[in-house]
C-alpha cells in the first residue's frame, strides 16, 4: 500500500526555467537521474545502469507535470510549481507515492536531489 508523500522546496527561479528541468529528458538528467531518454512518449530513467519507465499522465506548461511508473500503475510522482501571490516566491512541490516504511529514506533522497537541482539552476 503506497502513501502520498508531499514535500515543498522554495526555489527562487523562473517557472519557465524550473519547468524545463522537470519536464525534459535533458533537464531531468541534470539532477534527477543518471540519464533520461524519451522514446515514443515513454520516459526511461536510468540509475546505476537500471532502467525505470514512466509516462506523463498530466501536465500544464510551467505549472506541473505528473509521471506514472509503467511497472507500478498505482505509483506516480508529480512536480508542481507554486507561486506565492504576495511574495512571488516560487516553490517546487514534489508528490511521490511511497511505501510507508520508505518515507524517511525517500524524503532524504528528494532533499538530496532537489539540492542538486538548486545547484544546477545556480541557487
Amino acid at each position: 500500500m503506497k502513501e502520498k508523500l508531499v514535500l515543498e522546496y522554495t526555489i527562487n527561479s523562473s517557472p519557465k526555467v524550473l519547468y524545463s528541468r522537470l519536464s525534459t529528458p535533458g533537464g531531468l538528467a541534470e539532477w534527477f537521474a543518471d540519464d533520461v531518454l524519451l522514446k515514443g512518449g515513454t520516459y526511461i530513467f536510468v540509475w546505476d545502469g537500471a532502467e525505470q519507465k514512466a509516462e506523463v499522465i498530466q501536465k500544464k506548461e510551467n505549472k506541473y507535470i505528473r509521471f506514472k511508473w509503467i511497472d507500478e500503475p498505482e505509483a506516480y510522482f508529480e512536480f508542481r510549481i507554486n507561486i506565492d501571490e504576495i511574495t512571488k516566491d516560487v516553490a517546487l512541490v514534489v508528490t511521490d507515492m511511497v511505501d510507508a516504511d520508505e518515507i524517511e529514506d525517500t524524503t532524504e533522497l528528494w532533499n538530496t536531489q532537489v539540492a542538486e537541482l538548486k545547484h544546477i539552476i545556480g541557487l
